[in-house]
């Protein structure tokens, strides 16, 4: 290597190191200086309260590192940057050019309340909004008072532009007015001009008003500014026993003006957000059985929606976060008012639909014919029994009767056809004895096809009307979980037909399953293995699938144990009806309806009668391509 060449890899690493020292030490004193303007900055938040607030969000933050909450290291000396900042302009003067306003940011917060029969609402001063809900008539899973809104749990707050930018929530309003439905804030600014929240909570009503009425804020509000940004953010708490369940119900849900269905950002989630370009009617927080749903009279121009799930080991009992920043029009002028509702209530289908906005769309009770089905005939008929009959254990035990004796005769047809392919097994013996060898395989399908066809006996006639049943079982799979009339109804061991009944808790978690035993579903899937097992000494040999025979009879009950140990009460229990019933009713059919013999003799009848009887097209089509397959077996047989 040439000398030039080695002085100038040292040269180069010298001024490598030289640079890094050079950083460190620069690094190091910005550090120092940072530090002490924090220091300077604390000092002066024991004398100076204004400031607080901004210390404190810098060592939430901070703290947040440390717990693992973030891993950018950059955001704490931005945040103690800009609050360092904050502070110093805010011990130099006003934060606001308005004095009405500085003097709003200093007031005290004060409380009021709105109260009928269903909901007692306590309002704060503090950016007006509504500060605690409790939903009256109703408790959570361990009997507390059920706060759909607690404190410090909600924040609602309108952003725009006025000379600077104006976040409602930092300012006190001043409560200008208050009757027995009604509360009125005022928030003052300069040249007269003033921002009214009016909130009204009419008798007998989960539906509360919200009005903001804009008085010369053209004055102060910019003419480009044709929007104004309303952000709402609610902290869900859990209400109900299950957690899995009642996560799995939960959702953010939203609806577009003039559009029957509602859309959500998914159930099952961790977490999930989207931002709407376009109108939106009303959003709605929507837990299991309860919602808070705002609507915009004259809709939202867009918004971001987003929800997050707490873990169920959360402290606070806090099932999810939502938050909804919307966008409002805003035409401008003298006077503006926006009219605006807000629900807070139960997930009760008809005292949501009695508003008329679509608010019970937020109940997933399935599409098309299962959603028929539970809207137009289950609520209606439970709402019919509870009239007379208090246990819901028996309203679902009658429903499941009458469901039955309603499907008897697809019941009768189906036992009809497996019963005629039982009686057959003799004659399809003796044609798989004539075809005994694999060539003649076609001969004895053929054979087959055409006994069945002189006996009248249909290969599908017991499936299909079992597959007419299946929408009436989907749409009490939907109905179940969200019934908000089964919530904490109890029957016999089951405290909460709505939830899991638990006859056992082992304490550890086995994945799927659970960490209980729920009896009704051990029960649903034992009567499960018996109706299986019946269904299959029912059934000749001939038309069993090979591998089913297992599949129905051990896999599906285990698999509906472990998939039902979870869900609520009253669905096992209505699965282990129907299972029952079911066993029930086919053996009064086959006791006291069905001579098996007589049948026997009956069909051998039909068939000799049918001899002569013209064939159908599809038989001739079969019939030929069957000429056709024997054709080419017996040339392949000569090529060889």
């Amino acid at each position: 290597m040439q000398k030039n060449t080695v002085i100038g890899f040292v040269l180069i690493g010298a001024i490598l190191i030289g640079f890094s020292w050079y950083n460190s030490w620069s690094y190091k004193k910005q550090a120092k200086e940072l530090a002490l303007k924090d220091s300077l900055a604390r000092v002066e938040a024991l004398t100076n309260p204004r400031i607080a607030d901004s210390i404190r969000l810098a060592d939430s933050i901070k703290n947040s590192v440390y717990t693992g909450q973030t891993k950018d290291t950059s955001v704490i000396a931005s945040v103690s940057k800009d609050s360092t900042v904050a502070a110093a302009n805010k011990a130099e003067g006003p934060a606001y050019t308005d004095t009405l306003l500085e003097r709003a940011s200093k007031g005290v917060e004060e409380l009021c309340t709105l109260e009928n029969n269903k909901l007692k609402i306590d309002f704060s001063t503090k950016g007006a909004q509504v500060h605690k809900v409790l939903v009256k008539k109703y408790v959570t899973y361990d009997s507390a008072a059920l706060y759909l809104v607690k404190e410090k749990y909600s924040h609602m707050s309108l952003v725009f532009f006025a000379d600077q930018r104006i976040n409602t929530e930092d300012f006190n309003f001043t409560k200008t007015a208050q009757s027995d439905t009604s509360v009125t804030f005022r928030l003052n600014f300069r040249d007269g001009a003033y921002l009214d929240y009016v909130y009204t909570l009419p008798h007998d009503s989960y539906l509360l008003g919200y009005k903001i009425i804009a008085h010369g804020m053209n004055k102060i509000v910019p003419r480009n500014e044709s929007q104004l940004e309303l952000d709402w953010n609610l902290k869900v708490s859990r209400f109900e026993r299950g957690y899995d369940n009642e996560k799995n119900y939960s959702t953010v849900n939203y609806k577009f003006p003039n559009d029957k269905s509602v859309e959500n950002l998914g159930m099952r989630k961790g977490d999930s957000d989207k931002k709407i370009p376009t109108r939106v009617q009303w959003v709605a927080f929507h837990q299991q059985f309860f919602s808070a749903i705002m609507m915009a009279d004259n809709s939202f121009a867009s918004g971001n929606l987003a929800y997050k799930f707490f873990p169920k080991e959360d402290p606070q009992k806090s099932l999810f976060d939502c938050s909804a920043h919307m966008q409002l029009e805003y035409a401008g002028g003298e006077d503006v008012t926006i009219p605006m509702h807000i629900y807070f209530g139960p997930n009760l289908y008809k005292e949501l639909k009695s508003y008329g906005y679509g608010f019970e769309k937020v109940i997933f009770l399935g599409k098309n014919i299962i959603g028929w089905i539970n809207r137009v005939v289950i609520i209606n008929f439970f709402d019919f029994l509870r009239r007379f009959i208090s246990s819901y254990g028996i309203i679902i035990l009658i429903m499941t009767i009458l469901l039955k004796l309603v499907l008897y005769p697809l019941t009768f047809k189906s036992y009809m056809s497996s019963a005629k392919m039982r009686v057959l097994k003799p004659e399809i013996d003796k044609i798989n004895k004539k075809y005994p060898r694999k060539e003649d395989a076609m001969k004895k399908q053929q054979e087959t096809m055409a006994l069945y066809s002189k006996t009248g006996v249909s290969m599908m006639g017991g499936c299909l009307p079992m597959l007419l049943q299946i929408p009436i079982l989907f749409a009490m799979f939907r109905f179940f979980p969200v019934s908000f009339e089964l919530r904490q109804h109890s029957f016999l061991w089951a405290s909460d037909l709505s939830g899991y009944d638990s006859i056992w808790n082992f304490g550890t978690n086995i994945p799927l399953y659970g960490n209980h035993v729920s009896l009704f579903a051990l029960l649903m899937a034992v009567s499960m293995y018996f109706y299986s097992k019946m269904n299959m000494d029912q059934m000749p040999d001939s038309s069993q699938m090979p591998g089913m025979k297992g599949m129905q009879l051990y896999f599906m009950p285990i698999f509906m144990l472990v998939l039902c140990n979870n869900f609520s009460a009253g669905l096992s229990y209505y699965y282990m009806l129907t299972n029952l019933l079911t066993i029930l009713q086919t053996w009064i059919i086959r006791k006291y309806f069905v001579d098996e013999k007589k049948l026997y003799e009956q069909l051998k009848a039909k068939a000799a009668s049918a001899k002569t009887a013209k064939k159908s097209k599809f038989r001739e089509r079969l019939d030929q391509m069957i000429k056709e397959q024997e054709k080419a077996q017996r040339e392949q047989i000569k090529r060889r």
